[in-house]
């Protein structure tokens, strides 16, 4: 069952509620099994007011950082970061960085002129400077490392589309805008300074960002990091009040622009945000990599296994939130008499009212299981089968609580068309939906995907899936509702209901799968539902925070290891000449957080991304 959900806030009617699930958040309080009830949607003053407290860069960069996400996982910044990236392509790099910082102290200089301000003019001025003195530190990488700029004149495309797009909006070659030598007014050429900040702005931000990352995981113990200097240069102060000094830049020439103007300042923020991600991609990276996984794939030889749980590891909400909702509203009212050949069912009031004991019981229970099953001291050593054991006893537990719901009656009489207009309106998180269509199209791939779920109702997850993108090759392993004249008798045909059950059908996939080829396994998922799975399969990523999970885990000797941090050691490895593979049963998960800015309207779901569209594909 995993979440019951105490529904305290008034129901609206059905529609609404459909309509309403893109704004939906989920709360585990602290990650107990409850949760929220639905929250209504925030109010558009509300979030205008939140808005108007936070910058228009910085709003930009949490609403693009998604973004920022890929470029950790290309091939470049990767080797980059663990340091044996090859000298060769260095010196390549440095030369199309060289073609590029030419003209942004162009850009620059043709912002400074359209700047009416003089402060403005001043900033920017400062601005140029530090990009001349960041072209003095290549050429010292030049001469560091051997480079001939001449030999390294071919400019690749990724660099030609960068450079062509900032100069043509410092130009005001913006929609909109008028043609060059046609500003008349001061505001039309400080408009057209904005623009140029603001296709500028996300190269600072992304640098000072990588800068950071990597400085946090340079070992002072370790041989001296090849790329030192260059990282000591991205995360130094100095750069890091560049990076400050040019979004606040951004945030007073726009000031006075209209609602219209800031969303094409916006646009050119994401589109040179992604420009930067081709040109970290177009790095011609020749050596052995740990990303993507599919790099060395031979379909031939090799099967890609892919296992994703389904609620809040894919959703934004648990389907146990939706199901109750569409029970309660669909319910009839107590003074309301029900038709004699329909099934008999609680009125909304009852309903509620048992929802609500149902969820304090399990919460209760819950916490009373997970004690019981923790040893009295963390273990030294990883112990596969004595956590398995332990989570027999939880598995046990989940299945009596299923038990009460069904005898309940509270999933009587749901309407099979209700659930399925609630998975089409389901909101996925963002970069699930095409990480699965490009995994199941790509046909070179030979891959498998197979979603294991608690979920009551597997009609719910295949909506869901078809709806957000006609992913009907998906093998949706769940729980299923009956039905009798497609409505719901109460009654579930339980398949998936523990961490037991979760694991067996992982391994039952892989037991009916051909010796004809090797597999690797990876399983994606957010509970201690999962934990099992994560641990068998040859890389399991942890998205979200779960402390039910970290807790019970590492007290069983699991370790916990960021997925970056946990890439670059594996790049180092592999630079080192070590086996990179991977295996199961190592005792080890990769994490990947999920943050979410809903005071701002905005989920962005970096770990997600990091793992559906960073991690695997390129």
């Amino acid at each position: 069952m995993r979440f019951l959900f105490s529904l305290k806030t008034p129901i609206k009617p059905l529609p609404y509620y459909y309509l309403s699930t893109r704004l939906l958040s989920s709360s585990r309080f602290n990650n107990s099994p409850t949760s929220m009830a639905i929250p209504p949607p925030p109010s558009a003053k509300s979030v205008a007011a939140v808005d108007s407290e936070v910058g228009l860069a910085k709003r930009s960069w949490i609403k693009f950082r998604r973004e920022s996400v890929l470029a950790l996982y290309t091939p470049f910044v990767l080797c980059l970061a663990s340091g044996n990236l090859r000298v060769e392509t260095f010196r390549h790099y440095i030369a199309q960085d060289v073609y590029f910082l030419r003209a942004f102290a162009q850009a620059y200089e043709l912002a400074e002129e359209c700047a009416d301000d003089d402060d403005a003019k001043i900033s920017i001025s400062e601005l140029r400077k530090a990009v001349l003195e960041e072209l003095k530190m290549h050429n010292s990488f030049v001469q560091e490392w051997g480079s001939d700029l001449a030999k390294e004149s071919s400019v690749n495309s990724a660099t030609v589309k960068y450079t062509d797009f900032l100069l043509a909006t410092a130009s005001g070659k913006v929609e909109g805008v008028k043609g060059p030598g046609k500003l008349a007014t001061p505001f039309e050429k400080t408009k057209v300074a904005a623009y140029t900040l603001g296709a500028m702005t996300p190269c600072m931000r992304l640098y000072a960002y990588l800068g950071k990352e990597f400085e946090a995981l340079l070992d002072l113990h370790e041989g001296s990091h090849p790329y030192r200097k260059w990282i000591e240069n991205y995360s130094s102060e100095g750069f890091q009040a560049s990076a400050v000094q040019t979004e606040d830049l951004l945030d007073k020439l726009s000031v006075s622009l209209t609602g219209e103007e800031l969303d094409i300042i916006e646009k050119l923020y994401h589109q040179a945000m992604k420009l930067e991600i081709d040109f970290f991609s177009a790095q011609p990276v020749v050596q052995p990599t740990v990303v993507p996984l599919t790099k060395e794939h031979n379909p031939a030889e090799d099967r890609l296994m892919l296992f994703s749980d389904f609620d809040l590891t894919c959703t934004v909400v648990d389907s146990s939130a939706i199901l109750a909702e569409i029970a309660i509203v669909t319910a009839p009212k107590s003074d309301q008499s029900q038709p004699e050949n329909q099934l008999a069912r609680m009125s909304s009031a009852d309903l509620r009212n048992t929802w609500g004991l149902l969820s304090r019981q399990y919460t209760e229970e819950y916490e009373q299981c997970i004690e019981s099953i923790m040893p009295p001291e963390k273990v030294d050593k990883f112990k596969y089968e004595d956590l398995r054991k332990a989570l027999e006893q939880l598995s046990d537990f989940e299945k009596r609580a299923n038990d009460r719901v069904i005898e309940s009656g509270v999933l009587k009489g749901l309407n099979h068309e209700d659930i399925k207009r609630a998975g089409e309106r389901l909101i996925l998180q963002d970069g699930c939906t095409t990480f699965f269509q490009k995994v199941v199209k790509n046909v070179n791939l030979n891959a498998n995907v197979h979603v294991l779920s608690y979920c009551w109702c597997g009609d719910l997850i295949r909506s869901a899936f078809s709806s957000a993108g006609d992913l009907p090759e998906l093998n949706i392993h769940s729980n299923e509702f009956t039905f009798i004249e497609s409505i719901s008798t109460g009654e579930i045909d339980k398949k998936v209901e523990s961490p037991i059950d979760k694991v067996q059908a992982f391994k039952n996939i892989l037991n009916n799968c051909s010796n004809d080829r090797r597999n690797l396994t990876v399983y994606i998922g957010d509970s201690i539902g999962d934990l099992l799975c994560l641990l068998e399969a040859d890389i399991g990523i942890v998205i979200g925070s779960s402390s039910s999970l970290r807790r019970v885990a590492s007290q069983f000797g699991v370790s916990f290891v960021p997925l970056f941090p946990g890439l670059v050691k594996k790049q180092k490895e592999c630079g080192e000449g070590e086996s990179s593979s991977w295996k199961g049963l190592s005792g080890i998960l990769y994490t990947a957080l999920i943050i979410q800015r809903c005071d701002l309207g905005i989920s962005v779901a970096y770990g997600v991304n990091m793992v559906f569209r960073g991690f695997w594909l390129q």
